[in-house]
């Protein structure tokens, strides 16, 4: 990590791991990030001037996989103060002053980086966003050797939302593509997909198995480039094309989509606009199926529960594929309440159905403590558990989430309760070792 606070802020993070070759995602300060993202000299070291500079542009769109940060120094108190107050709400950054009292750190070091950094104010990201002009006009090689794509969509009880799914496809200015369709509907309708014009295969699977349903349909996919899409999703007639064409503009392995989801979170401001790709989201995804092949499926610990598709990014990451969140091949996640993995688990990773059920869903701890360790997973729980009592329709209402917190403090024991059963559960994933199939 950059900075050593972010194991508190954000403590389970893709880009606080180094891939194989020993890099982090974070690239070296060369003579564009010196020219568009001048130096902060409130921090007291050129080191933690130089990891800010690198923080900045990655986050506001620089692209370069070519030359990363391998080696990091740890930086003063001072200077990680003033890194997440510029960054992170002071809600967040008096958390950590708290969690660093808690665990006997030095307490004048901490109470004089924390009240002498009081006049930092939050910088917004993307307010110098890197901007590619030539993506635009941008003839892609690629897109004119019209490789085969494989769609595939993993559907359960959900034909409403899936007749227009397919409706988009054949819309589509993309024309070489497959569509597999893994059905585990309780009542199949194989007279569906009778009228469809699509180059369409259907199978229907009795087990109702999301990450079985993928891995099964990457195996028959015949394409070069297979393009993972979800049941509950509507997309505009571009949508191959512009995952195409990002591939080819970054010359990366991975075109992630944006998901404008009509509940839940507000869209993120960084949705709009071209950077290095911090997520994996299987409902919107193009990649080079040779990545399969190099690094294996689909963890099918993950079965029923999530966090599956966060595991392969991460993998991805780590044996160094390139991986772009890509603006222009958005889809409006409709977050249907029935159907899908809400028929199996739950709204998300941490809100379970009812109060007596493992909180998180034991798969996030697996995820984490295999990647992440003991300490920095116990960290993420403590960010995160407190706040997931509020209901996910609240989830970007910030007085709920205060309230939450103090909702947490309350069912204390209840929720110390559901962390040691996830916890136990985890670890019983953790012995029998990941179940992932090679292609």
């Amino acid at each position: 990590m950059l900075f050593s606070f972010l194991r508190y802020l954000q403590p389970t993070h893709y880009f606080g791991l180094k891939a194989k070759k020993g890099c982090l995602v974070f690239p070296k300060v060369d003579t564009y990030i010196n020219l568009n993202f001048e130096k902060d000299i409130r921090y007291m070291s050129e080191v933690a001037m130089i990891y800010d500079q690198s923080w900045r542009a990655i986050q506001n769109g620089y692209v370069n996989f070519s030359d990363s940060i391998t080696e990091t120094v740890k930086l003063s108190v001072f200077d990680n103060y003033v890194f997440a107050r510029k960054y992170f709400s002071k809600v967040w950054v008096f958390y950590v002053f708290v969690i660093r009292i808690l665990s006997f750190k030095n307490p004048l070091k901490e109470i004089s980086g924390f009240m002498e950094t009081r006049a930092v104010k939050r910088y917004k990201i993307g307010n110098k966003i890197v901007k590619y002009d030539d993506y635009q006009d941008y003839d892609s090689p690629l897109i004119d050797s019209r490789p085969l794509i494989s769609i595939i969509i993993p559907t359960l009880n959900r034909y409403a939302y899936l007749k227009d799914v397919l409706k988009d496809l054949e819309l589509q200015d993309y024309p070489n593509f497959e569509v597999i369709v893994i059905d585990q509907s309780t009542s199949y309708q194989s007279e569906f997909y009778k009228n469809s014009n699509l180059n369409l295969q259907v199978e229907y699977q009795e087990e109702k198995a999301l990450w079985l349903a993928r891995n099964k349909a990457i195996i028959k996919s015949k394409g070069d480039y297979v393009l993972l899409f979800d049941d509950d999703s509507r997309v505009d007639t571009d949508w191959i094309s512009q995952h195409l064409k990002t591939l080819d503009f970054f010359k990366a392995d991975i075109s992630s989509g944006v998901s404008i989801s009509k509940i839940g979170d507000k869209v993120p401001d960084h949705y709009s606009y071209f950077k290095i790709s911090e997520q994996l989201d299987t409902g919107n995804v193009l990649l080079k199926k040779a990545i399969f092949k190099t690094i294996g499926l689909f963890d099918r610990q993950f079965e029923k529960q999530r966090m599956g598709d966060g595991e392969f990014g991460l993998r991805a990451l780590l044996n160094g594929y390139k991986n772009i969140s890509n603006p222009y091949a958005k889809r409006l996640h409709l977050k249907v309440g029935s159907g899908g993995l809400r028929d199996m688990g739950s709204w998300d990773a941490f809100r379970t159905k009812n109060l007596f059920q493992p909180r998180p869903i034991p798969s996030v701890l697996y995820f984490y403590r295999r990647y992440f360790g003991i300490k920095l997973s116990l960290l993420s729980v403590l960010r995160t558990v407190p706040i997931s009592v509020v209901p996910y329709k609240f989830k970007s209402n910030k007085p709920m989430l205060i309230l939450s917190s103090i909702i947490a403090l309350l069912l204390f024991p209840l929720i110390i309760i559901q962390i040691v059963k996830s916890w136990r559960l985890a670890s019983k994933k953790l012995k029998e070792g990941p179940k992932i199939e090679l292609l």
